[in-house]
């Protein structure tokens, strides 16, 4: 049975996605191919995302950051394409062209928190471990 492709999508492709992308890819066992891009994609992954993953063991650090045009013109079809911009910024999530099923998972974003490093820091957890259950509630509904 082929893997089910999975892009996640978000505004620039340097935190929210490529958590999601590499949580899927570690938890789903073989059974689902992740992929992530952005709209505007950004100068690289965001430190505060590179850091939190880095503590669970998933090293995000040297991840491309893609452009959701891009994988478009390539001809990239996926099953599933879900967006993990956050609530607010939902009607300027980017979409992906195709047949796949659509999903909103709203997430805040790392590049808007504010506070000190370590309060960036322990929001950023949070969105993680947010990013984690979404992951793990959909790899169940579709086991």
């Amino acid at each position: 049975m082929e893997p089910l492709k999975v892009l996640f999508i978000c505004g620039k492709n340097r935190a929210r996605s490529q958590m999601a992308e590499a949580w899927l890819n570690r938890l789903g066992g073989g059974a689902f191919v992740a992929e992530s891009a952005g709209l505007e994609p950004g100068p690289g992954v965001h430190p505060l995302a590179v850091a939190v993953m880095a503590e669970e063991g998933i090293d995000i650090a040297a991840n491309s950051v893609d452009s959701v045009e891009a994988f478009f013109l390539e001809g990239r079809e996926y099953d599933v394409v879900i967006a993990v911009c956050d609530a607010a910024k939902a009607g300027r999530c980017p979409v992906f062209p195709g047949k796949g099923e659509r999903l909103h998972w709203p997430f805040d974003d790392p590049e808007g928190l504010e506070g000190t490093e370590e309060e960036k820091l322990a929001a950023t957890r949070s969105i993680r471990d947010a990013i984690r259950s979404a992951v793990e509630a959909f790899i169940a509904a579709r086991s």
